[in-house]
C-alpha cells in the first residue's frame, strides 16, 4: 500500500510538472495504478467512466453558465457597475475601494470565474482608484480577494463540478453558497472600513470626498445596475423556489445575458461567435478533466487506497476539528500548484471516503472546499489571481501577496465560523426541503 501510494503521488507530480494536460495526467496516473497494482483491465474501466462522466443531465448547466459569463464579460458590465455603485459609496469609510468588493461580488455572481472577474473589474477600477489617490496595496488586496467569490456565489461553475462528481444536488449547493459568500463579502467590507477609520483616512489613502452628485444623478447611474440585479436575483430565486432546475435557469440566463448585452450596446455577431467559441473551449476542457478525474476515482476505488487511508487516519483518533485543520493545510499546499477545478476533482477522487467516514455533511464540505480553493487563488506561487493582478499593475508577486494577506486570514476565519456554525452554509438548503 505504501508503494502504491508513493507511485501514485510520484506519477501525478511528474505528469503535472511536465506540462501534460491535467486530464491526461489524471488518466495516466489512474492507468498506471490499475495496470501495475490491480488485476483489473484499465481499458474497459476507462471507457465506462468516460461515458458515465459525459452524459449526466446536471452537467448540461455547465456550458450554459460559462456562455452566460462570456457574453457578460464582453458586454461592458464592469463600466456599468462602477458607474452605478460609486455614487453611493463615497460616504462609507474606504469610499470607492468598496467598488472592488461589491463590484467583484456582483460580477462574480454572473461570471463564475475568479480570473475573469479579477481582470474585468481590475481593468476598470485600478486605474481610476490610482488616479483618485487611493492606496494601491489596498486596491490590489480588495480586488484580488473579492474576485475569488466567483467560485462561491451562485451560479458557480466549481459548485456544479463538485455536485456532478459527488452526486450532490446542485440546487442545494447553490443555496449553500449564498450565506458564506455574503458573510465573506461583509467581512472584507468590515475590514476595509476598520482600516479606513484607523489608518486610511488619517494618512490620506482613501481619496477625496466626491459626494456632491445630486440624488437624481445617483438614481440615473444606478439604473445601469438594474438588469444585472434582476438577472442574479432571477436565477437564484427561480432555483430556490423550485421554478427551474439549474440547467433551465442557465438557459434562461444565457437569453437574458444576450438581452442585457444588447441593451448595453455591446453585442453583435462577432461577440456572439467569440463568446460561444470561448464557452465551448472552456466547457470541453472542464468536461475532459471531469472524465479523467472519474477514471482516477475508479482506479483509487479498485486499489482501495482511499478506504485504507481513511481507515488509517480513523485509527489515529483525530477529532473532526483536527481533521479539518489537517485537510486545510493539505489543500492549501496542493492549491499552490493546481487550479481550482483540478484541485476539487483530485480531492474528491481521493479523500471523499475519509470525509464521509468523519461525518461531514457533503453539502457543507463542498462549500468548505470551495472557500479553500478561493484561498489558493491568492496563494503563491501559482495563485491565478496574483498573476492577473501582476499583469494589470506590473508589481512583483511578493508585493501583491502581502496586499492580499489580510483577506487570506479573513477567509481562514470564515472557515472557522462555518465549522462552529454550520447553519451559515446549511440553513438555506435545508429550508428548501421543508
Amino acid at each position: 500500500m505504501l508503494l502504491l501510494s508513493l507511485a501514485t503521488i510520484f506519477t501525478l507530480v511528474v505528469l503535472l510538472g511536465s506540462g501534460v494536460w491535467i486530464a491526461f495526467a489524471l488518466i495516466g496516473t489512474a492507468w498506471i495504478a490499475l495496470e501495475f497494482f490491480s488485476s483489473f483491465s484499465p481499458g474497459s474501466i476507462l471507457a465506462s467512466d468516460f461515458w458515465g462522466a459525459s452524459y449526466g443531465w446536471d452537467l448540461t448547466a455547465l456550458p450554459m453558465f460559462i456562455w452566460m459569463g462570456e457574453i457578460l464579460f464582453r458586454s461592458g458590465l464592469a463600466d456599468n457597475m462602477f458607474r452605478g455603485l460609486s455614487p453611493w459609496l463615497n460616504r462609507l469609510p474606504g469610499r470607492l475601494l468598496h467598488t472592488n468588493i461589491i463590484g467583484s461580488g456582483m460580477f462574480a455572481a454572473v461570471c463564475g470565474s475568479s480570473a475573469a472577474t479579477c481582470a474585468t473589474v481590475g481593468k476598470m477600477t485600478l486605474p481610476e482608484l490610482e488616479r483618485r489617490g487611493y492606496d494601491s496595496n489596498m486596491a490590489i488586496g480588495t480586488l484580488a480577494s473579492a474576485s475569488t467569490l466567483g467560485l462561491l456565489i451562485p451560479p458557480s461553475i466549481v459548485l456544479i463540478v463538485y455536485g456532478v462528481v459527488t452526486e450532490q444536488s446542485i440546487s442545494r449547493l447553490f443555496m449553500a453558497g449564498i450565506g458564506p459568500g455574503l458573510m465573506i463579502l461583509a467581512m472584507f467590507m468590515s475590514y476595509l472600513i476598520l482600516w479606513a477609520l484607523l489608518k486610511g483616512n488619517r494618512e490620506g489613502l482613501t481619496g477625496e470626498d466626491e459626494s456632491g452628485m445630486s440624488f437624481a444623478e445617483k438614481l440615473r447611474n444606478t439604473w445601469s445596475l438594474v438588469p444585472i440585479l434582476l438577472l442574479i436575483g432571477g436565477i437564484i430565486f427561480s432555483i430556490y423556489g423550485g421554478l427551474a432546475s439549474p440547467t433551465e435557469a442557465a438557459a434562461v440566463g444565457v437569453v437574458l445575458s444576450i438581452v442585457i448585452a444588447r441593451f448595453n450596446g455591446h453585442f453583435d455577431r462577432n461577440i456572439f461567435k467569440s463568446s460561444l467559441f470561448a464557452a465551448v473551449r472552456t466547457a470541453c476542457m472542464i468536461a475532459f478533466i471531469i472524465a479523467g478525474a472519474s477514471f482516477l476515482t475508479s482506479a483509487m476505488g479498485f486499489t482501495q487506497v482511499p478506504m485504507k487511508l481513511a481507515q488509517a487516519i480513523g485509527e489515529m483518533g483525530l477529532s473532526p476539528t483536527m481533521l479539518l485543520i489537517a485537510l486545510t493545510l493539505l489543500l492549501l499546499v496542493m492549491g499552490c500548484f493546481l487550479d481550482g477545478i483540478s484541485l476539487i476533482l483530485l480531492v474528491t477522487a481521493i479523500i471523499m471516503p475519509l470525509v464521509s467516514a468523519a461525518g461531514f455533511d457533503l453539502i457543507w464540505f463542498g462549500i468548505y472546499l470551495v472557500v479553500v480553493v478561493e484561498m489558493s487563488q491568492i496563494t503563491p506561487p501559482v495563485g491565478f489571481n496574483l498573476f492577473v493582478i501582476q499583469g494589470l499593475t506590473g508589481k512583483d508577486i511578493l508585493t501583491i501577496t502581502k496586499a492580499t494577506l489580510p483577506f487570506f486570514l479573513l477567509m481562514l476565519l470564515a472557515i472557522a465560523l462555518m465549522h462552529i456554525f454550520p447553519g451559515i452554509a446549511l440553513y438555506l438548503p435545508e429550508a428548501m426541503t421543508r
